[in-house]
């Protein structure tokens, strides 16, 4: 089968993978649509070693697998869990100790004809649920986990900076809450998305220093952790929603004195995300900016680290 293949920081495009068998517990999936996440790029840029087929943002069709699923078109959730560690057995499956991660951790992504993972993770896309819209579930997913940490609501004034493919699905997330929404970024044109939804929107200059309860960091360098911390009342969140490719560096003293609350936030509600998206309640056309071939995922890739391109979708079959 084709795929997308990385090795020592190259990205090639091979016809000679074996299409995978599955263990048992586990489905074949042939893969439709695949997203290109910033992850993916950070990954060919070396920000983890990982070596085999990228790729974790997908639609697919079952082939081999519970009856209940084959012939359906699903999406799945990237973490492979073995069940039996601490984590696993605490209802922690995304933190298991032993995990393989979909096109990240020991497990061949989704930019390749076929890919294999735990019954389980796999969700059904609804039928209203168009198959380039449904690519977006892993990463609104991903948005939605900030929900399930923070409590959030009409009297919470929130801030997120960063309006790239992470910051939109962030953005129009929290949106629904009714909190008291700022988003800011570099780009007027991605900014205008969010307008138009009745978004506040504005560039870094609009963050008022102290003024927040919670800020949402989306932009993985450290400008834009700055602007997230200098913003955050005392007593405040901090959440990071973006993978740093390098070191971080902190004014850690300011966390401690102004009693701040740092929070990780990864992977996420997938059956939620699907609801969202079945009842258009986001909206992620706008941020699809170009379509390629699988034959052509070199090229995808170029484009996808092209400044102000949002989302580049990889259709393989």
């Amino acid at each position: 089968m084709k795929g997308l293949w990385l090795e020592n920081n190259q990205l090639q495009l091979r016809t000679d993978i074996p299409i995978p068998e599955p263990p048992p517990g586990e489905a074949l999936v042939r893969v439709l649509c695949a997203g290109i996440c910033n992850t993916d790029l950070e990954l060919k840029r070396g920000y983890y070693p990982y070596t085999g087929i990228l790729g974790h943002e997908f639609v697919g069709v079952v082939e081999q697998g519970p009856e209940h699923l084959v012939n359906l078109r699903v999406v799945g959730e990237i973490n492979a869990a073995c069940g039996h560690c601490r984590f696993c057995r605490s209802g922690q499956p995304t933190h298991c100790e032993n995990r393989t991660v979909l096109g990240i951790v020991n497990r061949n992504g989704a930019f390749a004809d076929y890919l294999c993972l735990p019954n389980e993770n796999l969700h059904p896309v609804p039928d209203n649920v168009p198959t380039e819209v449904a690519t977006f579930t892993e990463p609104l997913a991903a948005a939605l986990e900030i929900q399930q940490q923070v409590a959030l609501g009409s009297l919470n004034q929130v801030l997120v900076v960063g309006d790239g493919k992470l910051g939109q699905l962030v953005a129009q997330t929290l949106a629904l809450t009714g909190c008291d929404l700022l988003v800011v970024g570099r780009h007027r044109d991605k900014l205008t998305n969010l307008e138009a939804r009745g978004i506040k929107v504005g560039l870094a200059d609009a963050v008022v220093d102290k003024a927040f309860d919670i800020s949402v960091e989306c932009t993985g360098n450290a400008e834009g952790f700055a602007i997230a911390q200098r913003a955050l009342r005392p007593r405040g969140t901090l959440v990071l929603k973006s993978t740093y490719a390098g070191k971080l560096s902190l004014d850690a003293s300011s966390l401690v004195v102004d009693e701040i609350t740092l929070i990780g936030s990864r992977c996420g509600p997938f059956p939620a995300a699907l609801e969202l998206l079945a009842q258009e309640r986001v909206d992620v056309k706008p941020l699809i900016h170009a379509h390629y071939p699988l034959t052509q995922g070199l090229a995808a890739f170029e484009r996808a680290q092209t400044k102000g391109v949002l989302k580049v979708l990889v259709d393989v079959s």
